[in-house]
């Protein structure tokens, strides 16, 4: 008997591992719940129709259930056909026997459907972001993917998987910007999404290796990578311009040829709120250049900077929700393409605060005016810059620059709104052509101390000649102690042991008392003092060597010899001034040489090329308002001739003289006979008298214009003048 029972156990057993055999590997064929699925589904979902043809009853090893299998399957969503290329429905084993079928899942695989054609089923379906985002950015594209379906009691869906792969997209992001030949495999379910092996293209840019992951929690998540290579030019940087907008220097002669990798976490809330984010950038700039569309230009500068080249530098971006962006770059660098120098760029902003740390070298020629620094092109400068930014102010931490032998560096200077707030110390030590030519110190403290061994002044009056119209000292009120052993003046004069105290309010200086030593027992004495009461201020200068302080006029040029004293009452942006200069020579002045010439007088053409033209007084009494200088008069006597003239020089630098100009033997002739003949030779009209030569000249620096009239009578103004100096030199 126990025999018969085991004999019996084991044929059962073999007929139930050759039945499960038998339903995994071929399965059995029916056609009797053919109708039962289809009313199922198309009970819970009415826009949907199923026709199945041949199912087949099979045994799902892995999972340990029963299935049923149909190939090639007619759905339809309403009235279109979905391409399903084979369903299994997986049944609840207890549901069959009760005879009330209750489905547990189905898997779908579908053929390749074409884009096109689940843009018609979109169409019909219920609007979503998702569903207009293919309709309307979708151009082309195929599709292929497996869907899992997980049902509840009625067929109710309670989860869902789907993978698959999508592969020649062409997407529209903007008019101008097409997504092409765009891949990538996908995976998701209710709660997670795994986009990988994203690869696509767009004009100039490419992309591969993406992958997108988003989970859902109490928020979204959503996670990036990819590796973008850029070869963007003048040809496609037209399609970027939107984006590109607010870069006002780049140009569309661009190229930007990158590697590099992009990391992505951007987290929403249900709302689709970005909560947070960070975007990671790290990778290789092969080549980068560009035109500016305006080139910059620096008194700095000898030649203009019109392009920027980048390449074989090393890049890192790093963007956060409402945190510090930071930009660092490292490589090399040119300027108009000659030279590529090593560079090092960190940076990190948020909103208006900015922080950036440079370190470079730069061989292009440099001046500096106010110190009289030149720097020839091709030698090797480094430069370092730390510098902090806050709105409208500019903290300088430190600024340094350095050629050879040659330092220059600037601690803790502040300037807000284009004015100067706080500086802590200035060290200037440089060389001229290998001479030292500067060698000084700025500290401000409790007041500022300027002292040192050298200062080549050489440009100051250039530069004091151009006044800007901000004046970036405006916010200094400090006392002013300056001590310099040496300083190099225009023309090749050294004046010595240079002392000056005094004081700066607002930008200015409102007391002076200065001394200096050219040697030889010839001085310089300066001298500012502030009436407060009448807000006016007294400047009196006097210097036994005028050139150095002239230098700069061209009405000055061939100047020599002589003393010079200039007293100037000065209230707010109007002065009254007088310069006199006695006993002095005008040698090989061109403007001086070229007036004798068109008047005809050949011997005193030949004396200004000589040994000069000697004059014993020039007065000059003038008048500045607000840039525009009247010259009331400006007389000069000589034994060999005398000059009377007045004019103007206005804000755009149009100088306008007119004057009389007459040889000492025609003066002299005339001073003799005044006591003899007085009306006759001084007549009461004015225009009547004996002859002289009046001359204009007007234009801008450079192209002034002078026109002679050698027969006109002189003036009374000038005879006068002429019998007071007479009568001054007895």
């Amino acid at each position: 008997m126990k025999k018969i029972l085991l004999s019996l156990v084991i044929f059962l057993f073999v007929i139930l591992i050759f039945s499960v055999t038998l339903l995994s590997a071929i399965g059995y064929k029916t056609n009797k719940l053919n109708e039962v699925i289809s009313k199922k589904i198309e009970a819970n979902n009415e826009n949907f129709s199923v026709k199945l043809d041949q199912i087949k009853f099979k045994f799902d090893i892995k999972d340990l259930s029963l299935f049923l299998e149909t190939q090639n399957p007619t759905v339809k969503y309403k009235d279109l056909r979905i391409p399903i290329k084979k369903a299994k429905v997986y049944l609840d084993f207890i549901s069959l026997v009760k005879s009330k079928t209750k489905i547990d899942k189905i898997e779908i695989a579908s053929d390749e459907i074409d884009i096109n054609q689940l843009k018609k089923i979109i169409i019909s379906s219920k609007p979503s972001n998702l569903n207009s985002l293919i309709a309307n950015k979708v151009n082309k594209g195929k599709l292929t993917t497996d869907l899992e379906l997980y049902f509840k009691e009625n067929l109710k869906l309670d989860n869902f998987i789907a993978k698959g792969k999508v592969k020649k997209l062409d997407a529209k992001i903007t008019n101008k910007i097409i997504l092409r030949r765009s891949s990538f495999n996908f995976f998701f379910d209710s709660s997670d999404v795994l986009i990988k092996d994203i690869t696509c293209e767009l004009d100039g840019l490419y992309i591969k290796e993406g992958s997108i992951q988003i989970t859902k929690d109490n928020n979204i998540n959503v996670k990036s990578d990819f590796l973008s290579n850029s070869k963007i030019n003048k040809n496609n940087i037209k399609d970027y311009s939107g984006f590109l907008r607010k870069i006002e220097f780049l140009n569309p002669e661009i190229n930007i040829d990158t590697r590099l990798n992009h990391n992505l976490d951007i987290i929403l809330d249900k709302t689709f709120k970005i909560i947070d984010y960070n975007y990671n950038i790290k990778g290789k700039v092969n080549n980068f250049s560009t035109k500016l569309n305006k080139k910059i230009e620096h008194d700095f500068l000898n030649n203009q900077i019109a392009e920027v080249f980048v390449k074989d530098s090393n890049f890192t971006y790093s963007n956060s929700f409402k945190k510090k962006h930071n930009i660092s770059s490292s490589g090399v660098y040119s300027i108009n393409g000659i030279d590529y120098e090593k560079y090092e760029f960190k940076s990190d902003f948020l909103k208006e605060n900015l922080n950036i740390d440079v370190n470079l070298e730069f061989s292009h020629e440099l001046k500096i005016d106010l110190i009289n620094y030149r720097k020839s092109n091709g030698l090797s400068t480094k430069i370092a810059l730390n510098l902090s930014k806050n709105k409208d102010e500019y903290y300088f931490k430190n600024l340094r620059f350095s050629e050879n032998k040659s330092l220059i560096e600037i601690d803790n200077l502040k300037i807000n709104n284009n004015n100067l707030v706080s500086l802590k110390k200035i060290k200037v030590k440089t060389f001229f052509d290998d001479n030292l030519n500067n060698d000084f110190s700025v500290d401000f403290g409790k007041k500022i101390v300027i002292k040192g061994e050298k200062y080549d002044a050489k440009n100051i009056n250039k530069i004091l000649d151009n006044k800007s119209k901000n004046n970036i000292l405006k916010k200094i009120n400090k006392e002013i102690d300056i001590r310099l052993e040496n300083i190099e003046t225009p023309l090749s004069k050294r004046l010595f042991n240079f002392r000056l105290l005094g004081a700066v309010k607002n930008g200015k200086f409102v007391k002076i008392s200065s001394k200096g030593d050219f040697g030889d027992e010839k001085f310089l004495d300066i001298s500012l003092k502030s009436d407060k009461e009448y807000k006016k201020k007294y400047l009196e200068i006097y210097s036994d060597l005028p050139q150095p302080l002239l230098s700069e006029y061209s009405f000055f040029k061939g100047l020599s010899g002589g003393t010079l004293i200039f007293s100037s009452i000065i209230e707010n942006e109007l002065s009254s001034s007088k310069l006199v200069i006695d006993d002095f020579k005008i040698i090989n002045a061109p403007g001086v040489v070229k007036l004798l010439s068109l008047a005809d007088f050949g011997g005193l053409a030949d004396l200004a090329e000589g040994d000069g033209l000697s004059f014993e007084k020039l007065e000059i009494n003038m008048r500045n308002n607000k840039g525009f200088l009247k010259l009331n008069e400006l007389f000069a006597i000589g034994p060999s001739i005398s000059v009377l003239m007045e004019g103007y020089k206005d804000t755009n630098n149009l100088t306008s003289l007119r004057g009389t100009l007459v040889p000492a033997k025609n003066l002299n002739r005339l001073l003799s006979k005044i006591p003899l003949i007085g009306d006759i030779i001084i007549p009461k009209e004015i225009g009547e008298g004996l002859f002289g030569v009046s001359f204009k000249m007007k234009g801008p620096p450079g192209k002034i214009k002078t026109t002679i009239n050698p027969i006109k009578t002189l003036t009374p103004r000038f005879i006068t003048k002429a019998l007071n100096k007479s009568k001054k030199s007895k």
